[in-house]
This record gives C-alpha cells, sequence and structure tokens, in this order.
C-alpha cells in the first residue's frame, strides 16, 4: 500500500455534497476531472486542486480524469502538456483510463454551437473588441444588444460555416450566445463562445481556424465524460450560470442527474505570485532561470528544491477546502517539509562561509578516520566516516575574538567542541590588511573524542568542520521567498515586489562523503539547514546545493 493510501482522509464541504449525492442515488459513483490549461507549468495553487480531485476519486474508489483544457493554441505548447503529466504523477496520482483533451471534443463542439444557433440562441456578431465592451454595459449599468443580434437563424449559419472556413479575418467577428444583456451577471451578456485564431494547435495542426471559448468548452467536455463533480475555484461562481445555461439548452445533456458546479476557494500563499501570467512574465524576462527555478512556487521548482511529494500533498491537506478566500503563511508549507525532513533525512556537515583553522599540537601529516552517525534517531541510517587532520574549516560565523555570554562558539582563549570530534581552544588569528580573520590558531584535547574533559571543564558549544584536504569544494544555493510583500498580487507590478536577496550564492566545502549525492535527495546540513544536490547543475566535479528550508521559521 502507498503512502498516498494510507493517508487520513479529510472532510469538507464538497466531500459532504458527495455522500449526500451516494446517499440520495443521485449519483452511484464519483466522477471528477483535473482541467489545466497548458500554457505553462503548474503552481502549488494547483496541486491543492489535483490532491482535491484525485484524492476524491481515490477515497470513493471513483475515477479522475486528467484533461486538458487546449482551447488557446497561441499561448499552448507540447511542452507544458508534458511537464503536467509529469507533476500530477510525481505528486502520486495516477488519472483513469487516456488524457484527454478539450480538442477531442472539436467537432463536437462545433456540432452543439449549431445546435443553439438553431435554436435561435446564438449569433454571428460583428463587433470589434472595443464595441463589444462598449455594449456589455458596466457592473451598474445594464448592456445593449448587438445590432446583429436579431440575424436570422439562416444567414448565421451561414455566417458561422464561413468563419470555419477562413473567410473572417481574426477579430472580425465572433459566435456569441444569445442570454440576456441586462442580466446582473457580466457573464451572461451575451458571451463569445467561439473566435478566430489562425494558430497551428499541438494536437489538432492546422484544422481549425475557430476555436471555442472555455465556458462553452469546459461544461460540454465535463458532460461528455460523465463527470458528476466539477470542482473548481471561486472565481468561477458566477460563471456557473452559464455552465448550467448552456447544458440546459443542449438536448443531449439537459438531463436532472448531469454533472454540477462546485467551487472552493483557491490558494493565497503569502510572498507568493500565483498567476500564471506573472510566472511566465519572470520567466521570459530572463529574471528567473526558468519555470523550475526553485523560488519559483511551480510544482517542477519545489520539485528542484527539496519539496517532497508527501510534504506538499500533507500542507494541501492541513490548510483544507473551504469557501472562505484567505491568505495562508508560508511558514505552514515550510512547517510540513521540515518536519519530514527532521525525521528522515541523514546529517552532514557542510561549511558555507569558510574559515581555515589550525591545530597545532596535532600531528602533521595524520589523518584520521572518525565516524558519526547518519542520523542521531534512525540507527538504520548507519554511520558515516569523516576525515579528521590538523587544518579543517569551520564556518566564519563561528569564531570572535572576544564573545558576550550568549555567544557559544569559539573565543580566544575559549573551548568549544568540534562536532563528532574533539574540544579544542582558540589560542590565536592571523588577519589580512582589512582587519578580516584569514586562518584561526587552535590546540587540542586528545583526551575528549566522544567524551569530556578529564577535569570535568564544562565546554557548552558545538561546532562543524570539514578537513580541508578531503573536503568537497561546493556552491550553495540559498533560497528566500521570490517576493518581499506577503501580499504581492496587491501590488500594481511584479518588480515592485520581487525579493532583491531571493537568491544568495555562496561557496564553501562540504564533507567528502557528499561527492555523489543524488539529486533532490534531502540532507541536514548541520546548523545550517535542509539542502539538496541540484538535479541540473550538480556534477561530482562541481557539487551545487539547493537550501530547502531553513532549520527554523525565519517568521516565527
Amino acid at each position: 500500500m502507498s503512502q498516498v493510501d494510507t493517508e487520513v482522509r479529510p472532510s469538507n464541504f464538497i466531500r459532504n455534497i458527495i455522500d449526500e449525492d451516494l446517499a440520495s442515488g443521485k449519483h452511484t459513483s464519483v466522477h471528477t476531472r483535473f482541467p489545466p490549461e497548458p500554457n505553462g507549468y503548474l503552481h502549488i495553487g494547483h496541486a491543492k486542486s489535483i490532491c482535491l480531485n484525485f484524492g476524491i476519486a481515490r477515497d470513493y474508489q471513483g475515477q479522475c480524469n486528467l484533461r486538458f483544457d487546449d482551447t488557446n493554441p497561441e499561448k499552448e505548447n507540447i511542452d507544458y502538456v508534458n511537464s503536467i503529466k509529469e507533476d500530477v504523477h510525481w505528486l502520486g496520482f495516477q488519472w483513469s483510463g487516456d488524457i484527454h483533451y478539450s480538442s477531442d471534443y472539436f467537432d463536437k463542439l462545433y456540432g452543439y454551437a449549431l445546435e443553439l444557433i438553431n435554436k435561435g440562441l446564438a449569433y454571428v456578431c460583428f463587433l470589434n473588441g472595443e464595441q463589444t465592451r462598449e455594449y456589455r454595459g458596466t457592473l451598474k449599468a445594464p448592456g445593449k444588444n448587438s445590432p446583429y443580434r436579431d440575424t436570422s437563424v439562416e444567414e448565421n449559419l451561414a455566417l458561422f460555416e464561413k468563419m470555419r472556413a477562413g473567410e473572417f479575418k481574426e477579430g472580425e467577428c465572433s459566435l456569441r450566445a444569445k442570454i440576456d444583456m441586462a442580466s446582473p451577471f457580466m457573464c451572461m451578456r451575451d458571451p463569445v463562445i467561439y473566435r478566430i485564431k489562425f494558430a497551428h494547435h499541438h494536437q489538432t495542426g492546422d484544422k481549425w481556424c475557430i476555436y471555442p471559448m472555455y465556458d462553452f468548452t469546459h461544461c460540454i467536455s465535463d458532460a461528455l465524460e460523465d463527470i458528476t463533480h466539477s470542482i473548481c475555484t471561486l472565481e468561477f461562481q458566477d460563471n456557473r450560470r452559464l455552465y448550467d445555461w448552456v447544458l440546459d439548452h443542449l438536448d443531449d445533456f439537459n438531463k436532472p442527474n448531469r454533472t454540477r458546479q462546485y467551487e472552493f476557494s483557491r490558494l493565497n500563499l503569502e510572498y507568493t505570485l500565483m498567476s500564471k501570467r506573472k510566472l511566465n512574465d519572470l520567466v521570459v524576462r530572463g529574471l528567473v532561470s526558468g519555470w523550475d527555478d526553485p523560488r519559483m512556487p511551480t510544482i517542477a521548482g519545489l520539485r528542484r528544491r527539496g519539496f517532497t511529494p508527501s510534504s506538499i500533498r500533507l500542507f494541501c491537506e492541513r490548510i483544507g477546502v473551504t469557501k472562505q478566500d484567505n491568505l495562508i503563511e508560508i511558514g505552514m508549507l515550510e512547517a510540513c517539509i521540515r518536519d519530514e525532513l527532521n525525521e528522515n533525512a541523514p546529517r552532514a556537515m557542510a561549511v558555507i562561509k569558510p574559515l581555515k583553522l589550525v591545530i597545532e599540537n596535532y600531528p602533521e601529516g595524520q589523518i584520521e578516520k572518525l565516524t558519526a552517525a547518519a542520523h542521531p534517531n534512525d540507527e538504520s541510517l548507519g554511520e558515516r566516516e569523516l576525515p579528521f587532520g590538523r587544518e579543517i574549516y569551520i564556518d566564519v560565523e563561528d569564531f570572535k575574538e572576544e564573545g558576550n555570554k550568549k555567544y557559544k562558539r569559539l573565543v580566544l582563549g575559549k573551548e568549544v567542541r568540534l562536532r563528532n570530534a574533539y574540544v579544542i581552544k582558540a589560542e590565536r588569528c592571523d588577519k589580512d590588511a582589512d582587519g578580516n580573520i584569514t586562518t584561526v590558531y587552535c590546540t587540542y584535547d586528545p583526551e575528549t573524542l566522544g567524551k569530556n574533559p578529564a577535569d570535568g571543564r564544562k565546554v557548552k558549544g558545538v561546532i562543524h568542520w570539514v578537513e580541508q584536504t578531503h573536503a568537497k569544494p561546493a556552491e550553495f544555493r540559498l533560497y528566500d521567498n521570490l517576493c518581499s510583500d506577503p501580499n504581492p498580487a496587491a501590488a500594481e507590478t511584479v518588480d515592485e515586489v520581487l525579493n532583491p536577496a531571493s537568491l544568495v550564492v555562496a561557496h564553501g566545502y562540504v564533507e567528502p562523503g557528499l561527492v555523489n549525492a543524488e539529486p533532490s535527495k534531502a540532507y541536514q546540513f548541520e546548523r545550517e539547514g535542509y539542502f539538496c544536490a541540484d538535479c541540473k547543475d550538480s556534477t561530482p566535479d562541481a557539487l551545487v546545493f539547493n537550501r530547502t528550508v531553513a532549520l527554523r521559521d525565519s517568521f516565527a
């Protein structure tokens, strides 16, 4: 049984609706769908929807389709399709049957558009975009009818066929549903259901030059696939009226137990952009290294940074499913991965800001093989070997010439313990012309390996280190939040809220056992944080480690 199968089954208002539908006999089984548009990589908000839709299908022994909403060929491509499939699998889910595409239904959708025209419920309109907006009215003022609204059925059929044949230019005309220009809901004021696009489609090639709009396509696709519960985010709440209107007026779908739409609040996460358009802008302008940049909230970015599928599923479970919009603390996401890695990530030592330390009373040329547990609480992870010698690296932050009572690290004339090794005492230091400390000289107590000093001296501080001749040079990428504002969506431009310190690159050393660190395998670098080898850039000859998360919540 997989870990996904053993996770606790949550409860929420959507599951309550499903329980009622099954109990009443309205439905005898559950069929959901996850319908991403392949115009970018999925982000953490989509992960919430994936966990909800696939999780419901799993828990009710039902089905969940993966359907690509591919009705806008100008912004879509096969690379996005492949990345989405990979993300769903990586999160631990499997779709039912074959992958579906809205483009699979283009012939049927065209037929349903003809049905609406024949019923006098759709017409070809020649208003341009600006005129259409003007005729639509405002939230306070009703719209007014298009001058083309009363064109005869026969003429509309002929015009729509000419649209399909490519006899009109892009933007010259569109097919609109005939509903109510005085409706208090803007989406019901004769919405466009087909527009002209002379664009190559990644699935249908150049067969079509007219493409259906999302609101027309989505409800019909759901109905064709026998989806029982069509779950989407709250911004589509008003559009439910159009969803129902389309299905109400098509003979194939006007039945009592057909698909229904239900809305839940989308995920809003502090310091995080949740707009694919804005994320794409960062990629296009080169402000990040790509969709999988570890600063990005994309599933690919989180994966490269070192997040695990189970940590993201746990996060989605903890935030729950409601109709209440709120801003989730970034610390909740970080806590999920930190709690998991604390339990199972092997320990290692890395010196990110190295300072040379010489142990003057240690024999020159001698290298000692020390051992240390790979994890303090999990013996099954075994032990690791640590070379120890006369010259080592410590972190520059772990030495001061003078320190106060709160400083528990190395100070001139005072002692600390080297992690998994000996007690040392700082004697003196060298400095460069600018006054920066370049080398610390120490002595060690050879009787303190694995035990306290014999005369009862108490050593409170413990610092990490790596032996100089065996240490492996490494690049450390220290990631912080992409945005400096907790609510970046409220900003006028993305640039004004980007965090200039979202990536700091440092160069230091790791213990030699990490030379073959597996990409994306997590390690706790003692006293530094949780890191993983970068899956793209790290090689045994040029190690690169990404910081997944700090040891403690920096926002606490």
